[in-house]
């Protein structure tokens, strides 16, 4: 489902898309919306609201020369795979293509340990981000409003 911005905006503000259920996960929020589509509610009326944003940032671990090398030449291999392929359909031997992987991730490795070692002491732990929210808001229009709530309060989907 493809959630718009003045849509957001308007029940966040409590405009016109009064909310129809409350959810604790935005998994049951799409599963609520989901059972709306399967019981004749367009879904296109319908929206998800996230209430009470929060930053969450899990720590996968430090970075170390190593992983820096590895990364770079990671990447370094995706930019050299396809200026190989373009020798490759060029001059025709595939040992083009695995010169061209090979030097992208040397030059790669070597970019990832410079800027790991240029920036060492800051920024040194690999995060995952993500944003969480404390709870989700299923929002529709206002003319199918009621028959929304009172689908997810007969069939039990609504809990807030």
């Amino acid at each position: 489902m493809i959630e718009t911005a003045p849509a957001i905006a308007s029940a966040a503000a409590g405009g016109d898309r009064p909310v129809v259920g409350s959810y604790d996960t935005r998994e049951q929020a799409r599963e609520a919306v989901a059972f709306l589509a399967d019981n004749g509610i367009p879904a296109h009326r319908v929206g998800i609201v996230g209430e009470n944003l929060r930053l969450m940032e899990n720590v996968l671990g430090r970075m170390t020369t190593p992983r820096a090398a590895g990364m770079g030449a990671a990447l370094g291999a995706w930019f050299g795979l396809p200026s190989s392929l373009m020798v490759l359909l060029i001059a025709g031997p595939w040992a083009a293509l695995l010169a061209g992987v090979a030097f992208g991730a040397l030059v790669g490795a070597a970019f990832g340990v410079t800027a790991y070692w240029t920036a060492r002491g800051r920024g040194d732990l690999l995060t995952n981000r993500s944003l969480v929210a404390a709870r989700y808001a299923v929002v529709a229009d206002v003319a199918i409003a009621d028959d929304a709530r009172n689908l997810l309060i007969k069939h039990g989907w609504r809990t807030g």
